[in-house]
């Protein structure tokens, strides 16, 4: 199995900045994607940003110029920088990594159990 934790959530006025952190951990093969998501009380969950395998990125609209995402492949790690941070933002947010445990197997979608963000003054 995969383990994937976040870590980083927490309460900051509006226009501050918080960093995310994501491991993702046990029997992976390969990882093609690790992405953030998002979930506001009352909403959907959506996307926030994705960091592919080939280093290419991929942002929600709402998040552009503000938020960015990194990662290092060696570790299995991804961190999302968010900046300018608006009460809009706040939302529990979750690190999803799609896996290949093994050589042959088809890339199979973990889930982390999220860290929430407060943005409020």
């Amino acid at each position: 199995q995969v383990q994937v934790v976040e870590s980083g959530g927490g309460l900051v006025q509006p226009g501050g900045s918080l960093r995310l952190s994501c491991a993702a951990s046990g029997s992976i093969f390969s990882i093609s994607t690790m992405g953030w998501y998002r979930q506001a009380p009352g909403k959907q969950r959506e996307l926030v940003a994705i960091l592919f395998s080939s280093g290419s990125t991929t942002y929600a609209d709402s998040v552009k110029g503000r938020f960015t995402v990194s990662g290092d492949s060696a570790k299995n790690t991804a961190e999302l920088q968010m900046n300018s941070l608006e009460p809009e933002d706040t939302a529990v947010y979750y690190c999803n990594t799609i896996v290949t445990m093994s050589r042959g197997h088809l890339p199979i979608p973990f889930w982390g159990k999220g860290t929430l963000v407060t943005v409020s003054s």
